[in-house]
Parts: C-alpha cells; sequence; structure tokens
C-alpha cells in the first residue's frame, strides 16, 4: 500500500479531477463476483476514489431493503474481507479510507466474525460507561486486524419514538443524557485505538416512524425543541471532540427554507446548522446515497451526488455514479470549495494512519458480552420474591422460538397447537420467548396466532416470562399482567446463561430499561 503524503502536499501534487475522485465513497461487497472485485479495481485506479464502505453482499438488508434476494452465507467472510481490502488498496494511487457500518461489531455486516451487544442493551447499564468504552475499543480492534479505519457508528438518535421502523435497537434509548454517555464513552474506547468514529444520523432520525431506506421521514418540530432533543447529543459530541457527522435523509422544515430537500442534501441543514450554528468543522460524510428516501428522485445520473457535495458533504458514502458524480462536481463547484473538503479528508486519512498490520487478530467478545449481560438484566415486571416463589411450585418450561430458517408457517402453526396441548392441564409456566427477528417489520417476525397465545397463556396461567431480544417486541405482550417479566435483551448463550442464573437466585437484575414500551394491544 502506498505512503499516505502530507495534506498541504497531497493539496499541491493532486490534480482537481484526482481530488473530486477522492469525494467519492462507493459501496464494496464481501460477495462480489470476480468480475464485480475487477470492476471496483478499475473504478479505483481510474477515477481515485478516496474510500469505500463495506457491506456483505448485493442482497443484503442495507443494500437491497425489504428485499427478498437470497443473502449468501460465507463461511471464509472475513479472510475474503482482508483480501479484498488488499486488493482494493494495491488499485490505488492513493491509500484509501476503508469505513463499515459496525455498530455491534463486525458482526453487523460480516457473519463468523465478533458480536457485540446492541445499542440498546447498553444504554440498559445504568450509568455505567465503561462497558460501553470497552465495546468501542473491542470493535476497533476488530476492524484494525481487519484493515478497516472508520467505523460509522456510534447512533447518537435519540429513539423518542417506539414505533421508529429502522433506529430502536440501534439507539442507547429515549433519555438524552444517557444517549450521550453511551456515545461518548463508545467513541472515547474507537479513539483508543485509533479507529476513525462518525455519529449518526444528524439532525436525528429518532422520532420518526419512516425508514429512511424506503422513504423520507418527516420531522414536524419546532427549531427550539429539535436544539432541546434531537439536536443535543450532536452538540454535545461535538464539543467533545468528533471525527465525522453523518447526515440521514429527513425532512425538518423547522431547520430549512426547502422543506421538501431532505437534509442530506440540504445546505440550510449541512452549511448552515451543522457547520455555522453548531460549529462543526470536521468531514461530514452522507448517509448512503442509494437509499430511496433520495435516491428514487434524481434519476439523472451524477445530480445526487453533487447536490450532496455542494450541500455540505465531504464524503460521499455509497454513490452509485461515481464517475458521473465527478464530471457533475467539475462543472459546477469551485476549486476553493473542492480543496476545504480534500484538506478535511486527508488530514482524516492522516489521522487513521493508514498502514497494515497482519499480525492482529479478532477478538474474543465473551468476557466482554458477560459483563454486559450482568449489568443490563432488566425485571421489568414483578419482584424478585414473585420469582422466588414461583419456584417452589410444579413450573413447567416452555420455549418460543424458531429453531431454524427452513421452518414453514404451517410448522410454526402446528407447533403452537402442540404447545397448546402440552401446557392445557399445567397453572404455572416459565416461558422464554426470543423474537423471530431484531427489526420491527412484520410485528417482530411473529405471526397473529403466536402473539395470541403468549397472550392466552398469560391470561389464563401464571407466567414467568424471560424475553431474550429486541424489548421493543414487549409491546404486544400483556407484560403487566405475567407473575414476572424480566428483560435479558439479546439470545446470546452469555446473556441465556445471566438469566438462568437470575431465575435461580444467584444474580440480581441491575439493568433499566432505557426506554417507554407502548403497547400495542
Amino acid at each position: 500500500m502506498n505512503k499516505i503524503i502530507p495534506t498541504i502536499e497531497a493539496i499541491e501534487k493532486l490534480s482537481l479531477t484526482e481530488k473530486v475522485g477522492q469525494l467519492f465513497m462507493p459501496a464494496a461487497f464481501i460477495n462480489d463476483t470476480e468480475e464485480e472485485i475487477q470492476q471496483l479495481e478499475k473504478l479505483i485506479s481510474e477515477h481515485h476514489v478516496g474510500g469505500l464502505c463495506f457491506f456483505h453482499s448485493r442482497a443484503s438488508a442495507a443494500t437491497n431493503f425489504e428485499g427478498k434476494k437470497k443473502v449468501v452465507i460465507n463461511e471464509n467472510s472475513f479472510d475474503t474481507l482482508k483480501n479484498l481490502i488488499k486488493r482494493y488498496q494495491n488499485a490505488a494511487t492513493y491509500p484509501l479510507l476503508i469505513s463499515i457500518d459496525a455498530e455491534w461489531g463486525l458482526a453487523m455486516r460480516i457473519e463468523n466474525t465478533p458480536q457485540y451487544p446492541y445499542a440498546i442493551t447498553l444504554g440498559a447499564n445504568a450509568d455505567n460507561e465503561v462497558l460501553a468504552f470497552e465495546v468501542g475499543k473491542q470493535i476497533a480492534k476488530d476492524c484494525k486486524a481487519a484493515g478497516i479505519h472508520w467505523n460509522l457508528s456510534p447512533v447518537v438518535d435519540i429513539n423518542i419514538n417506539p414505533n421508529n421502523p429502522v433506529i430502536g435497537y440501534r439507539s442507547f434509548g429515549d433519555d438524552k443524557k444517557n444517549v450521550v454517555n453511551m456515545a461518548t464513552a463508545f467513541v472515547k474506547g474507537t479513539q483508543s485505538e485509533g479507529v476513525l468514529t462518525s455519529i449518526k444520523h444528524f439532525p436525528g432520525h429518532g422520532d420518526t416512524a419512516t425508514d429512511s431506506h424506503l422513504g423520507l421521514p418527516v420531522i414536524e418540530k419546532s427549531k427550539e425543541e429539535l436544539i432541546e432533543n434531537e439536536l443535543y447529543p450532536f452538540q454535545k459530541l461535538i464539543d467533545e471532540g468528533v471525527d465525522s457527522v453523518m447526515v440521514g435523509h429527513l425532512s425538518v422544515p423547522a431547520l430549512t427554507k426547502s422543506p421538501s430537500l431532505p437534509s442530506s442534501i440540504n445546505k440550510d441543514i449541512i452549511t448552515g446548522i451543522l457547520r455555522t450554528e453548531m460549529g462543526f468543522d470536521g468531514v461530514v460524510i452522507s448517509d448512503a446515497l442509494n437509499m430511496h428516501a433520495v435516491s428514487k428522485h434524481y434519476p439523472i445520473k451524477g445530480e445526487l451526488e453533487w447536490l450532496a457535495f455542494d450541500a455540505g458533504n465531504d464524503v460521499l458514502c455509497f454513490a452509485e455514479h461515481t464517475e458521473e458524480g465527478i464530471q457533475h462536481i467539475l462543472r459546477n463547484a469551485t476549486e476553493t470549495q473542492i480543496n476545504k473538503s480534500i484538506e478535511r479528508i486527508w488530514q482524516l486519512k492522516e489521522k487513521a494512519s493508514l498502514k497494515e498490520d497482519s499480525t492482529l487478530k479478532l477478538t474474543d467478545p465473551s468476557s466482554l458480552n458477560r459483563k454486559i449481560a450482568e449489568n443490563s438484566l432488566t425485571l421489568h415486571h414483578g419482584t424478585s420474591a414473585d420469582i422466588a416463589a414461583f419456584k417452589t411450585t410444579n413450573f413447567c418450561t416452555l420455549t418460543i422460538k424458531r429453531f431454524g430458517t427452513d421452518q414453514t408457517k404451517q410448522d410454526i402453526l402446528d407447533n403452537i397447537l402442540e404447545m397448546k396441548k402440552e401446557v392445557e392441564q399445567e397453572t404455572e409456566i416459565l416461558l422464554l420467548l426470543t423474537p423471530p427477528q431484531i427489526k420491527p417489520t412484520n410485528n417482530f417476525g411473529f405471526f397473529d396466532a403466536e402473539i395470541d397465545f403468549i397472550n392466552e397463556l398469560i391470561a389464563s396461567k401464571n407466567v414467568i416470562l424471560y424475553h431474550f431480544g429486541n424489548p421493543y417486541a414487549l409491546k404486544f405482550f400483556s407484560t403487566e399482567k405475567t407473575t414476572a417479566t424480566v428483560i435479558a435483551y439479546q439470545n446470546f448463550k452469555e446473556f441465556q446463561d445471566v438469566a438462568t442464573e437470575h431465575f435461580l437466585g444467584t444474580l440480581e437484575a441491575k439493568g433499566k430499561l432505557p426506554f417507554s414500551i407502548e403497547k400495542s394491544l
């Protein structure tokens, strides 16, 4: 890999066309074909793109949105990732800045790599920023082992809307101060390993009921309300010192004279609010420009990329029309405008110390995950005494969890009928519940018959419920009618072990639910 030259030298040495190429960060995919890999190598070498953002595959959720394309499982994803990064770096005249979304670890994008708990689980660790720092640090180590310089996280959106389809479990919660504390610790942990971060999704994606992958969310709040809430974490972290801010695709009328123009391509919001009013002079990166909130409205190739740059973005993430975008920017931008962005980008590259270290290995998340499990376990309803009394009964244990992806709907419905028969004569039930999916689409994957069955159990039996997964799914269940409800947040073995110890009475539930559950009954 070529050595990074100093910023001053880069501004003097690079041609204007090379500089504009540096603004672009197209997507790279772990599971691309050899032909697709060579196409990207050609794009890198011919157009001097500045960086890459890695995704799992062209069929994964981040690229296919709510599509139904089959996602290929690659047992050797991590080695594939490392090899691809080397190939792409070799194709580049100037070292590439490699990024990835690793909010809960490389496992967010790459299978068979370490997975740490979701932000919501960290948010349940009341006042325990030490663990958030350690998570940031461990994930940063994994990024370095792969050859990744820039973790596009953490999410600092305050998840005010319980029906948020895209943030939810990715947020530290609905309390702005807890969000700031946890996010600051995560950032500092990441920085301690020399890895870059990006706080997102400016100006705040927490109070929306629309997924910006699919449409444009609208936030109808006054500027005063936004400063008090949505903008609060961004301002606090900017004041602490952050590497970059990612701008989301949102309509926020109170912050602009052009409310129909999404925040990601809105000069009033990026240059006006973020840069001028909030004083941020670091790198601004757009949210993925392939997302339907913006991409479907700009069919002319390159136009969206120009608008994003002109609005104040330095890095154009997931730009799908690099060649055309370069031409649009060369025709319309001033050299001063281009040089300012190049100066920011190059300083970020220098800070990232773009060098390879093949001796680094992936972390083992078990010990840290165990600590987080112990500190996040939450007694949501009932008391320890209720659970102790329940244990003296002749209870039966019922596990509701999808054990295989090959189950048909009929298989699942037949299983419910079997369970109904099994528990017909029972009066006390220990219910271990894992939602089929982490995302809220289609009722977190639950069929109506499953929701009805669980609520019938709660209404007619003495139920102790242990919930392993996104706690927002509890809105479908009458938890207030259970004998006790305990939230474990994740279905990792460490969280299952901690839940077992809690039930046995050898471990106390210390966590606190970091948001309010709104019922859907």
